[in-house]
């Protein structure tokens, strides 16, 4: 079995009831830019459960965290709010694993900037390279690695141990 996991929303039965497929945000939880929750436990809880309805491996085939990352004067990204987003969300699964559920991988989305699929902007950033463009096109096109690019390199050569 394989999902996306983003954000959270909440929704009650009523609501549900009468349509409303779409709920609100969790007024106790941070949110990005564009209004996701930001909700590890949320992918614990959702791991946790699919894994006992289901009983099926899993993977996880999308998670990140969209951002307006800023090209600094020393000509580097500086992303710790993604390092964290990414870190907190791998404790989660570590947790999941610890709770029985059969986790099989992970995909970080995206490993370069692209165009976001939900909003059409490239000021919306997932990716651990910058890519030296704005939302009209213009800019060099240069890649140049994130902070993040060399935490995530460390946590990929450890097989997920070095999560510092």
């Amino acid at each position: 079995m394989t999902f996306s996991y983003y954000y959270t929303r909440i929704i009650d039965a009523e609501a549900w009831a009468g349509g409303d497929t779409d709920g609100f945000a969790n007024p106790y939880l941070q949110a990005s830019e564009w209004g996701w929750a930001i909700n590890p436990t949320g992918l614990r809880v959702a791991l946790n459960h699919y894994w006992d309805r289901y009983q099926k491996p899993i993977m996880i085939t999308e998670n990140g965290l969209g951002s307006r990352d800023v090209l600094e004067a020393d000509g580097a990204v500086h992303d710790p709010y993604r390092i964290d987003y990414l870190r907190r969300h791998l404790v989660a699964m570590r947790e999941a694993i610890a709770d029985g559920v059969d986790l099989r991988g992970y995909f970080a989305w995206g490993p370069i900037d692209i165009v976001s699929c939900s909003s059409s902007e490239m000021s919306k950033r997932y990716g651990f390279i910058y890519v030296d463009l704005d939302d009209y096109g213009r800019g060099s096109g240069r890649r140049i690695p994130k902070d993040s690019y060399a935490w995530y390199r460390r946590v990929t050569d450890s097989n997920g141990e070095d999560l510092g």
